[in-house]
C-alpha cells in the first residue's frame, strides 16, 4: 500500500477524491479503509483486493489520475456493519470514513469532508449481531515493567474492567492462566513480540487473538494515571501499582482511538488478586470441561451447558463468569445459595419470572451501542421494549427474603422515564438506517407532523388557498395547479385578467390563460416539495437526541441490566436444581469433603438408557487425606473422580449439588491430571505434557487444593511408571502440600501404601468378572483391586476373538514366569506372625458381623452383588 501511495504521489493530477483518500489512508495504513462514497463504502488498492477476496464482492477500477486505474469494491452503507464484521472475525482491522458534511448543504459543495469517525477491530466490537451472545468479548492488556505485569481486561459492549498484577517470578504461566479465563480477542501490550514469544504464541496459536506489540504511547504512566482518574474517579486508587496503572489507562486510550468519543461506559474497576476465587488453571478447565466439551470444543457436554437456563444474553454471561471464576468466601456463597433457594421454594413465582425474562433483549451491550453512537432506532425500541418489564419483576420479587433478592429489588431502577420517553417517541417497527425517516410517532413533534400533514395532504392545501383566492379575487374560474417544470402556479384564463391582483408575479403566458405565481405559494411549494427532506433531517435530529439521552442515562441503565443479570443467573441455578434434584450444600471452612450420594452433573445428562449409579465421597487432610483408586479401564474412575471436583465447584458457585447430602470445605485451587495426546507442533510427547501437568500441581498446590491424578506414569515403562507414581503420592501427602487428593492408577502395587501412610485409603470401582466378560458396577467401594479386566475391556471393544486369545496366552506366560511382587516382599519375623494372626481373626469376626446385619428382605440385587464383593476383598485381604 506505501508503494501505491508514493506512485500515486507522483501523479502530477491526482482526482481530488483519490488526494482525499490517500491522506486519510496514510494515518490508517495498517487498516481496510472503508470510504464513504454516496450511498456505498468503497475499498481501494490492496484494501480492495483483499475486501472483495474476503467479502466475495466484484472488483471494479476507478480513475485516480493521469490515465491511471486502481483497484475498487464497495458495499452498500446501510449493510456495512455485517461486511465489517466478517472482515474482524478474519483477523482484519477496519477503519470507517464517513461523510461529515451534508452533500445538499450550502457548506457541502463540492469535495464532500471525510473522517474516520469509527475504527473497529477483534476487541471494539459494540455490535450484538457480531459477537456471541453469553459470552464476553475482552480486550486485554500488558504493562511490563520491574513490579511484575499489570494485566486488564475490558469488554466494550458490556464495560466490564478487570485488572490483576502477575509478579515476575510466575510471569508466564500465571498470565497464560488469566488468558484461558478470559480468551480475549485482541492484545495490545507496551514492549515487542520478540520479548514474549511463548505468551504471544499462546494467544494467536489457542484462541487466535489479534496481537499488537511494542505500544509505549498508550502504555505512558502519566498519561495512563490522568485517563484513569479523570473515568473511575476514586476507583483509581484500587489500582496499586504503576503496571496496573498503565495496563487500564492504555485500554482507555485505545478505546477513545477506536470509537473516536469520550469513554463513558465502563463500570467500576474489579482488581483481583491471587486468593480472592478459587483457582482453576487452563488445564483443569479443560479437563473438567467447565464451559466447553474437550471433544468438540462446544458448549454442549459442559457443566455450562447443564447450569445455563438463563433467558438474557446478560445473565448468560454471568453465569458463566461465576464457573470460571468460584468464590472462596463461604458467607457470600451461602447469600448465593440462599437467593437461589427463595427461587426453589416458590414454584410459581420463579415461573413467572421465567416468563418475564423470557424475550428481555442484550440491554447492556445496547446501551453501550448508544454511548458509542451506532446505536439505530431498532436499538433504541429493543431497549425500551426490555426495560418495560423492569416494573413488573421488581413487583414480583419484593417478597423474598434472601438479603440478595431483596437487594435487587430495592435497588432496581424501572427506568420509567426513559422507557416512556423512548415508547412515546419510537414507532413500533422503525427502519435499520436513521437516515431515511419513518422512525419517529405521529403526535411526538408538532413540527414533524406539520411537515407529514404537508407532504401527505399537499393536494388540500393548495385547495384551501385555492378557494381562499377565488373568494379574495372574485375569479370564479380561479386554479392552483401543479406541473414538474413550473411547479406550482396559480392560472387565470383571458377573461379574467383585470381582476388579478398586484401580488400576482406572472410565470408563464399561455394562448388562453395566464400563469402566476404568489409569495405565499411559493412558500408552501418550498415547504410541500422539502417536506421529505425536512422529515428526515428532523427525524434524525430526533433521534440522535433520544440517544443521546440514552447515553446520559447509560448509568442507571446498566446497573439495572446488572441486577437482571444477576437475577437470571439465580433463576437459572434455581431451574436446574428444581429439575435436577439437587440440593444446598453446606460450606464452610473446614478441610473435609462429605458427599453423599453424589452424580456428575454432565454424565448423568447422557445416561438415558439406564440408571446413573451415584457414589459417596469422604475426603479431608486427617485420616482420608489420599485416595487411591484403582479398577478396570472404562469402570468409572474418571467420571469418580471429575465429579467431585465439579461438585466442589458448584458449590463455591453458590449452585444447589447433584447429590443427596453434600459438606464441601472450601479449597483454594482444583487441579487436574488427566490423559493427554502428543503435541506435535509444540515437540511435546504425551508423557511430557503429562509430566508438565504433574509439575505444575506439586509447585503450586496447597494444603486447602483439591488434586486429581488420573494414571500418572503410564506413558513409560512400567517400573519408570510405578516409580514416579509412588513418588509424586509420597510427595502429595508430604507436609509440602499434604492436600486432599484423589489418585486413579492401575499401578495395582500402590495399595501397599495403606498400610504404611496413615490417611491414604484404597478405594475401587466395582465389577462383576462372568467367563470372557466384565460387568462395570459403577460403584467405588472401599478396598484396592488386582485386576485391571485389560483384555475383557478389549474384547468390549471390539477386538478380534483371535487376538483376545492370543492376549491371555501371553499374560499367563508372564505370570508364570514373573515372580509375584509379593512373594519378594521380606517375611515376617515370628512375633509379626501372632499379630498378624490376630488380625486376620478379627477379620472374619467383622465379616461375620457384616453379614449378621443384612436384611435380606430389604437388600437390592446390585447392594448385594456390592456386598459379595466386599467380603471377598475382607476375606483375601
Amino acid at each position: 500500500m506505501a508503494e501505491v501511495i508514493e506512485r500515486l504521489a507522483d501523479l502530477k493530477t491526482v482526482t481530488p477524491m483519490m488526494a482525499q483518500y490517500l491522506e486519510v489512508k496514510k494515518e490508517y495504513a495498517d487498516y481496510i479503509l472503508m470510504y464513504r462514497l454516496g450511498d456505498f463504502y468503497e475499498c481501494f488498492f490492496d484494501d480492495a483486493l483483499i475486501a472483495s477476496k474476503e467479502l466475495e464482492l466484484t472488483l471494479t477500477a476507478r480513475d485516480c489520475g493521469d490515465g491511471k486505474r486502481g483497484a475498487m469494491c464497495g458495499v452498500p452503507f446501510h449493510k456495512a456493519d455485517v461486511y465489517v464484521g466478517k472482515l474482524v472475525e478474519r483477523g482484519y482491522k477496519v477503519a470507517i470514513c464517513e461523510q461529515v458534511e451534508d452533500p445538499k448543504s450550502k457548506e457541502g459543495k463540492g469535495l464532500v469532508k471525510r473522517e474516520v469517525i469509527r475504527v473497529v477491530t477483534p476487541g471494539t466490537i459494540t455490535d450484538g449481531s457480531l459477537l456471541k451472545e453469553g459470552q464476553n468479548n475482552f480486550l486485554m492488556s500488558m504493562a511490563f515493567g520491574q513490579g511484575g505485569v499489570g494485566i486488564a481486561f475490558v469488554d466494550v459492549s458490556t464495560g466490564e474492567v478487570s485488572a490483576t498484577l502477575v509478579a515476575a517470578k510466575d510471569t508466564e504461566a500465571k498470565i497464560q492462566n488469566e488468558i484461558s479465563t478470559y480468551q480475549p480477542s485482541e492484545v495490545i501490550m507496551n514492549i515487542p513480540r520478540a520479548e514474549c514469544v511463548g505468551i504471544c504464541s499462546y494467544l494467536t496459536e489457542r484462541y487466535g487473538a489479534s496481537v499488537t506489540d511494542n505500544q509505549k504511547r498508550l502504555f505512558e504512566y502519566n498519561r495512563s494515571r490522568e485517563l484513569v482518574r479523570g473515568i473511575f474517579l476514586e476507583e483509581a486508587d484500587k489500582l496499586s501499582s504503576p503496571e496496573l496503572t498503565m495496563a487500564v489507562g492504555a485500554l482507555v486510550a485505545y478505546i477513545k482511538e477506536t470509537q473516536k468519543c469520550e469513554v463513558a461506559f465502563l463500570k467500576e474497576i474489579n482488581v483481583y488478586s491471587e486468593g480472592q476465587y478459587l483457582d482453576i488453571d487452563a488445564n483443569t478447565r479443560r479437563n473438567l470441561e467447565l464451559t466447553e466439551s474437550m471433544r468438540t470444543k462446544e458448549k454442549r457436554g459442559s457443566l455450562l451447558w447443564v447450569l445455563d437456563r438463563t433467558n438474557t444474553a446478560m445473565g448468560a454471561r454471568l453465569l458463566r463468569s461465576w464457573i470460571l471464576k468460584p468464590l472462596l468466601n463461604p458467607a457470600t456463597i451461602s447469600q448465593r445459595q440462599a437467593a437461589v433457594s427463595d427461587l426453589v421454594n416458590d414454584a410459581k413465582k420463579r415461573d413467572a419470572l421465567g416468563e418475564i425474562l423470557d424475550g428481555m433483549l442484550d440491554i447492556e451491550r445496547l446501551t453501550a451501542k448508544a454511548v458509542y453512537g451506532t446505536a439505530n432506532a431498532r436499538d433504541l425500541r429493543a431497549i425500551c421494549q426490555s426495560i418495560e418489564k423492569l416494573p413488573r419483576i421488581k413487583a414480583l420479587i419484593s417478597g423474598f427474603k434472601s438479603d440478595y433478592m431483596k437487594n435487587i429489588a430495592d435497588e432496581l431502577d424501572t427506568l420509567d422515564d426513559i422507557s416512556d420517553l423512548l415508547s412515546r417517541a419510537i414507532v413500533d417497527t422503525p427502519p435499520l438506517t436513521v437516515r431515511e425517516g419513518g422512525m419517529i410517532r405521529e403526535g411526538f413533534n408538532s413540527d414533524l407532523d406539520y411537515y407529514r400533514s404537508i407532504k401527505n395532504g399537499g393536494t388540500n392545501i393548495m385547495a384551501e388557498i385555492e378557494e381562499r383566492e377565488r373568494e379574495l379575487t372574485g375569479i370564479k374560474t380561479l386554479r392552483v395547479d401543479y406541473n414538474k417544470v413550473f411547479g406550482y402556479f396559480i392560472e387565470v384564463t383571458k377573461m379574467y385578467y383585470e381582476l388579478v391582483p398586484d401580488r400576482y408575479v406572472r410565470k408563464q403566458t399561455l394562448t388562453n390563460c395566464e400563469r402566476f405565481i404568489t409569495q405565499e405559494l411559493k412558500e408552501m411549494e418550498s415547504t410541500i416539495l422539502g417536506a421529505e427532506e425536512k422529515i428526515v433531517s428532523l427525524e434524525f435530529e430526533i433521534f440522535t437526541s433520544l440517544r443521546q439521552f440514552v447515553s446520559e442515562n447509560c448509568e442507571r441503565i446498566r446497573y439495572s441490566a446488572s441486577l437482571i443479570a444477576e437475577l437470571d443467573a439465580y433463576y437459572s441455578l434455581a431451574v436446574v436444581a428444581e429439575k435436577n434434584g439437587y440440593v444446598r450444600p453446606d460450606v464452610d471452612l473446614s478441610s473435609a469433603i462429605f458427599i453423599k450420594d453424589g452424580r456428575h452433573p454432565v454424565v448423568e445428562k447422557f445416561v438415558t438408557d439406564s440408571y446413573f449409579v451415584p457414589n459417596d465421597t469422604v475426603l479431608d487432610t486427617e485420616m482420608n487425606k489420599i485416595m487411591i483408586i484403582t479398577g478396570p479401564n472404562m469402570a468409572g474412575k474418571s467420571t469418580y473422580m471429575r465429579q467431585v471436583a465439579i461438585i466442589t465447584i458448584m458449590a463455591q458457585i453458590g449452585s444447589f449439588v447433584p447429590a443427596r447430602e453434600a459438606r464441601i470445605g472450601i479449597v483454594d485451587k482444583v487441579f487436574t491430571r488427566v490423559g493427554a495426546s502428543d503435541d506435535l507442533a509444540s515437540g511435546q510427547s504425551t508423557f511430557m505434557l503429562e509430566m508438565s501437568e504433574v509439575a505444575a500441581i506439586l509447585k503450586n498446590a496447597t494444603k486447602r487444593s483439591l488434586l486429581i491424578y488420573d494414571e500418572v506414569g503410564r506413558g513409560t515403562s512400567t517400573y519408570d511408571g510405578m516409580s514416579i507414581a509412588r513418588s509424586v503420592i509420597e510427595y502429595t501427602y508430604s507436609k509440602k502440600i499434604s492436600a486432599k487428593t484423589l489418585f486413579a492408577t492401575h499401578y495395582h502395587e500402590l495399595t501397599d501404601m495403606e498400610e504404611e501412610f496413615p490417611g491414604i485409603v484404597n478405594y475401587n470401582i466395582a465389577a462383576k468378572k462372568r467367563g470372557d466378560s466384565v460387568i462395570f458396577l459403577r460403584k467405588i467401594v472401599r478396598g484396592g483391586t488386582d485386576d485391571s479386566y485389560g483384555i475383557e475391556v478389549a474384547k468390549l471393544a471390539g477386538v478380534p476373538n483371535e487376538v483376545v486369545r492370543r492376549a491371555k496366552e501371553i499374560l499367563e506366560g508372564i505370570e508364570k514366569n514373573q515372580p509375584d511382587i509379593k512373594e519378594q516382599s521380606v517375611k515376617l519375623p515370628d512375633d509379626r506372625i501372632d499379630v498378624f494372626s490376630s488380625i486376620v481373626a478379627s477379620r472374619e469376626s467383622e465379616i461375620a458381623e457384616k453379614i449378621k446385619g443384612v436384611d435380606i428382605n430389604t437388600i437390592t440385587p446390585i447392594e448385594a452383588m456390592n456386598l459379595l464383593f466386599e467380603l471377598k476383598k475382607m476375606l483375601t485381604d
